[in-house]
């Protein structure tokens, strides 16, 4: 999965050109500083114009903070970051209301979520009532405080990491929130091109705080991220590719390798995903082919492998893979 290439198409109507071209150009602006990592890029862009959020899963190091900033400078938004800790309060992260002597009275000050795009930095190693304190902004754009509901700056994007192999000290994100990221994207280790091409960066002086001295500029900004969230939003699939998604969700409820499979949410955002993927290759129509490229990360966090298929080694990937071969798709 990853951005198409420039030009665009030549068929595309002159407006959807116009919308469509700054996403294009986000790839090579976002490769000045980031180095690989194409399929995150793609990922954070359809959740973008999706208005969902995105959970990042990788090692420490591959780039997490400075892909989600540089995708910030590109796009001329505001990006926070939270390093998520077992002493984090609900507070730190929403804001709360400080006491002013001056006024003698008290004074919402906003936290680090009211931003346009904001990393959520290892959330599974801060309890519960912060994860869902988090969660509910995701999910409801606002934060109330003091009986006052304050919406979140739009657009607003999270992208949650989590370290896959670490579980001491972290309090897991239950089915139900993980089933509230629109996406989960993998993030690879670089292969040994790569991996030399970031070493050779930073010998030649590259400063990951310093975007600006890669030549990083902004190819869009507020106004240009809505107008693509409704362009997408007049993209539409057939009603043939509809029950083509719906056959594949509820394939995965009957897999014998699956105690949860995934639920009519799932579909919605698998749709919605494939709806942005067919809009960033200058379609208005969805195929199945969008469908089923989107269908991993979109899927993989809302299924739940047996135990015994977890000791046979068998993933949430691999039995997406099987579903994928077995429903059929429309010609």
């Amino acid at each position: 999965m990853t951005l198409p290439p420039s030009p665009m198409a030549d068929d595309a109507p002159e407006p959807h050109k116009d919308t469509r071209a700054p996403f294009i150009a986000l790839r090579d602006e976002i490769g000045k500083a980031v180095v690989g990592q194409d399929a995150a890029v793609t990922g954070l862009v359809i959740a973008l114009l999706c208005r969902g959020h995105v959970l990042l899963e990788s090692v420490p190091g591959t780039a997490k903070t400075l892909l989600v900033r540089t995708l910030a400078a590109a796009l001329s938004l505001r990006s926070t970051r939270i390093q998520f800790t077992p002493d984090l309060m609900p507070g730190d992260v929403t804001g709360s209301s400080v006491f002013d002597p001056t006024t003698r009275d008290f004074e919402f000050r906003p936290g680090p979520v009211f931003t346009n795009l904001l990393l959520a930095d290892e959330i599974n190693r801060t309890p519960p009532k912060t994860q869902a304190a988090l969660l509910e902004a995701m999910e409801e754009r606002t934060v109330s405080s003091d009986g006052m509901s304050r919406p979140l700056p739009d657009p607003f994007l999270v992208a949650a990491t989590m370290n896959p192999i670490e579980y001491q000290g972290t309090y897991p994100l239950p089915e139900a929130q993980l089933d509230r990221f629109l996406l989960k994207l993998v993030l690879p280790l670089p292969d040994r091109d790569d991996e030399l091409r970031i070493l050779n960066r930073h010998q030649d002086g590259f400063d990951p705080r310093d975007l600006s001295s890669v030549g990083v500029t902004p190819v869009a900004g507020t106004a240009e991220v809505l107008a693509a969230q409704a362009a997408v939003r007049r993209v539409r699939a057939a009603p043939e590719v509809l029950a083509y998604a719906v056959d594949l969700c509820r394939a995965t409820r009957t897999s014998p390798s699956l105690q949860l499979g995934v639920s009519p949410r799932g579909a919605t955002a698998l749709v919605a995903a494939a709806r942005a993927w067919a809009w960033l290759q200058g379609r208005d129509f969805v195929t199945p082919d969008d469908v089923k490229a989107l269908a991993r990360p979109a899927l993989r966090h809302r299924v739940v492998v047996t135990p015994e298929a977890d000791l046979e080694g068998v993933s949430a990937d691999s039995v997406l893979d099987a579903v994928l071969a077995s429903v059929p798709a429309p010609l």
